[in-house]
């Protein structure tokens, strides 16, 4: 701003001068307006005040309220188990006071703690005399013609003696504490009503008890707050400035407790109305409510917390209001309200005193800023005046280094070693560049015959995982195999999630006996995939010894794997069943996947294989652990077989396909031929997977008998 005025005259400054003149300028500008910035930041100030006051007193107050009502809850939960346990006799009244002592012992807030039972309405509870504070027992049974009796408890709690009873029958379950624990069928709190023993404004913190089947109410179990005189002392002891005032309503508006001495009650007994807050005789809290509703529409919509102001007769009230829940169906409102005159009389004072101040400072500092200004710009002249020399390309300036100021004599000392260094890199710049031109072009020559190498591995391996895939292709049973097995409807289905996969499946035929085995090769990739041909391969040559007998079947191939895996160093072991078809009979043996047997109208069996043996080449001898099951088959009946690739499938949210789809999908598929069935569920995992990449081999095999 000041560099285009002076261009504007077209004079030109010296550094002096500028600095001189920008001091001036500034100190006159703060000046200036330090009376309207003193007098805003007052009012900012008053509004933070009172919004940190009102933010303290409302989070006191959400305080006292959420430990003031946890007790209740706390209470009936230990009286539900109680009373399911049968420690408190509900029913016929005969014990368990002594407990429900000891509570209200502990917690001097509670007003009165009870049971009543779902058999007939009985009751039974401990109370506090609202005013002497003694703890009565009062029940009513049918021993009392549901009338209410009322003892005194000595020191341990015991009942000693009959002090009255009332002459009205009373009935636990038309009780709104009873009803509202039903209506919610959990946790639950009344609305205000007048209690029937103290005549008290009351609210009720209730709990259903249930048999152990859950299903049958055995009864409800409350603990009663009584609300004025509880909880207003402590609003009046808070300091709400000098006039402010604090209040608790309800979201119809009710009155629930304040900081003035005000009945919540009109009228007495069963007349009696809770009293609203614009209808409280205090204008202060008449008039936050009725603002609260303009603003809001009513009590229900707000949600939030809410800071806000309002004039009331010319004078700004400020005004908090906090929703307050406490998870069990309490739904309040804390409301704090501060008068903006409780503050302002010492912000007044603050900034005039703040002016007084601000206009001594301007003389001084003036003078300060020009002798300062003369002091700084001597050693930058100097800067100024050799560096010039130095765009003329005379690299031979120094510059004084002794300066008061630190950063002006570091300035100087970095300028001489700037000088002095631009003199070296001028001598010595061109050796470098072509010296780092040499190795550049070196580097770029390694890198490119490193590319060359690495091009032709990647074809050298492509091609030797490609013959590999091939071979294991090529042994997989081939469709007119599968179609020439009479009496079967047969269809398989492999995919590897890498280009070698490490599952397998094969169908063979000797002597009229079909063998069906499926396996899964822990891992992927070739190695995998080599387990895999060993596997196939001593499948194949015990089948040709017509070797059917499970156990020697499987112990000899596992010995056989064990020895290989042993010689390959490697960890490799696979999951295998081999189920054996003849004449519509079928064993099962090997440990692997669910069997899913499928009848014909698409009922689907899960047969848990874990039993039938231990994965082959993890141990060398699992003769003892080898055992089998039969399944009898139906025309229309079939089997489905598969790998763990086809359940444990994800697509792009994680979700896993699961065997409740897969059964799905072949249940509604069934009436289909095999190849059909087996396209269905390959079409619906995929459509499942989309776009996320198989990490797992995928097979499949279908047969149906015929």
């Amino acid at each position: 701003m000041i560099d285009k005025i002076f261009r504007r005259n077209g004079r030109k400054f010296t550094l002096r001068t500028a600095l001189v003149v920008a001091f001036t300028l500034q100190i006159v500008a703060a000046v200036g307006s330090v009376g309207y910035i003193s007098f805003m930041g007052g009012r900012r100030a008053v509004n933070n005040l009172s919004s940190q006051l009102r933010r303290e007193l409302t989070a006191r107050i959400e305080r006292e309220l959420r430990a003031y009502f946890e007790t209740p809850h706390e209470l009936n939960r230990l009286n539900t188990a109680a009373f399911f346990r049968g420690e408190l006799d509900v029913v016929n009244g005969q014990h368990g006071e002594a407990q429900l002592y000891q509570q209200m012992r502990i917690a001097p807030n509670i007003a009165f703690v009870y049971c009543g039972s779902n058999h007939k309405g009985e009751f039974f509870g401990v109370l506090r005399d609202p005013d002497t504070g003694i703890l009565q027992l009062s029940y009513s049974n049918a021993s009392t013609n549901f009338l209410r009796q009322y003892y005194r408890l000595d020191a341990n709690g015991d009942r000693t003696y009959l002090m009255h009873q009332t002459d009205t029958v009373y009935d636990s379950r038309l009780r709104p504490w009873y009803r509202s624990a039903l209506s919610r069928q959990g946790y639950a709190w009344t609305d205000i009503y007048i209690a029937y023993t103290t005549e008290l404004p009351n609210i009720t913190a209730s709990f259903p008890v249930y048999d152990e089947s859950g299903r049958q109410l055995l009864g409800v179990c409350g603990t009663d707050v009584v609300l004025p005189e509880e909880f207003r002392n402590f609003l009046k002891n808070l300091e709400i400035g000098k006039t402010g005032k604090a209040f608790v309503v309800d979201r119809q508006g009710t009155l629930i407790s304040n900081s003035i001495d005000e009945p919540l009650m009109r009228g007495k007994g069963d007349s009696a109305t809770s009293l609203l807050a614009i209808e409280s005789r205090d204008r202060l809290v008449r008039s936050t409510a009725q603002h609260l509703i303009e603003q809001f529409g009513s009590f229900d919509r707000i949600q939030n917390a809410q800071q806000l102001v309002f004039d009331l007769n010319g004078q700004r009230q400020f005004l908090e209001v906090v929703p307050f829940q406490d998870g069990f169906g309490l739904d309040w409102l804390i409301v704090v309200t501060v008068p903006e005159a409780d503050f302002m009389e010492q912000i007044y004072i603050s900034t005039r005193n703040t002016i007084l101040l601000a206009l001594a400072a301007l003389g001084v500092a003036i003078g300060v800023g020009v002798l300062v200004a003369r002091w700084i710009t001597r050693p930058v002249i100097d800067l100024t005046v050799a560096s010039e020399a130095m765009t003329q390309i005379d690299l031979n300036q120094q510059v004084e280094e002794n300066s008061s100021i630190l950063e002006l004599e570091t300035l100087a000392r970095s300028f001489n070693s700037m000088a002095e260094q631009l003199k070296e890199s001028f001598a010595t710049l061109e050796d470098k560049v072509q010296e780092r031109t040499a190795e550049l072009a070196q580097a770029n020559q390694e890198i490119s015959s490193l590319n060359q190498k690495l091009k032709a591995e990647n074809l050298r391996m492509g091609a030797e995982l490609e013959v590999a895939r091939q071979i294991q292709k090529m042994i997989l049973p081939k469709t007119e195999e599968l179609e020439s097995v009479p009496g079967l409807d047969i269809a398989g289905f492999m995919e590897p999630a890498d280009e070698v996969g490490g599952d397998y499946y094969d169908v063979l035929q000797t002597d009229g006996i079909v063998t069906l085995g499926i396996g899964d090769v822990t891992g992927h990739g070739l190695e995998s995939g080599l387990l895999m041909l060993m596997t196939q391969t001593a499948v194949l040559t015990l089948k040709e010894i017509k070797e059917h007998d499970p156990v020697r079947f499987l112990d000899t191939l596992n010995r056989t794997i064990y020895h290989n895996v042993q010689r390959m160093n490697s960890d490799k072991n696979l999951t295998l069943a081999i189920l054996n078809y003849s004449e519509g009979r079928v064993s099962i043996s090997g440990q692997h996947e669910e069997t899913l047997v499928v009848r014909a109208g698409g009922r689907i069996e899960r047969i848990d294989t874990m039993d039938l043996g231990l994965p082959i080449g993890l141990d060398d001898d699992i003769a003892d652990f080898i055992d089998r099951t039969f399944v009898e088959l139906l025309p229309g009946d079939g089997v489905v077989l598969y790998t763990d690739g086809i359940p444990e499938a994800y697509n792009l949210d994680k979700q896993h396909y699961g065997m409740h789809r897969l059964c799905n999908v072949i249940s509604q598929n069934w009436q289909q031929s095999a190849r059909e069935i087996k396209q269905a569920i390959v079409n619906d995992l995929r459509n499942f997977i989309g776009k996320q990449k198989v990490f797992d081999d995928i097979t499949l095999l279908v047969f149906k008998q015929q």
